[in-house]
């Protein structure tokens, strides 16, 4: 006797499902877009940066030099175009910097 199972799904399915329902994929794609932040400003801002994180869609950002900090604030809105699209979705609305 041969047993078919008509319901058998990949298990890459079903741990997005549960990451998913649990709400733990979105830290995951949070902390994802962090870890971007180094590749997107380059090695003289990350150096520069103090802290970053990710609070009610904003990336909050940290910069010891008020020169770099300057700077950021002028190109906001493209850093977050680029780190929403490397994302693959919009994982934050706006970017803070002090």
């Amino acid at each position: 006797m041969v047993i078919r199972r008509t319901q058998s799904r990949p298990i890459k399915d079903i741990i997005e499902e549960l990451l998913k329902a649990s709400g733990i994929d979105q830290k995951l794609k949070e902390r994802e877009l962090i870890r971007q932040w180094d590749d997107v400003v380059g090695i003289t801002i990350a150096r520069s940066t103090e802290s970053i994180y990710i609070r009610d869609r904003k990336l909050f950002v940290m910069i010891r030099s008020s020169v770099i900090r300057n700077e950021l604030v002028m190109i906001r809105e493209g850093l977050r175009i680029e780190l929403n699209r490397r994302s693959g979705q919009v994982i934050i609305d706006e970017i803070i910097i002090k």
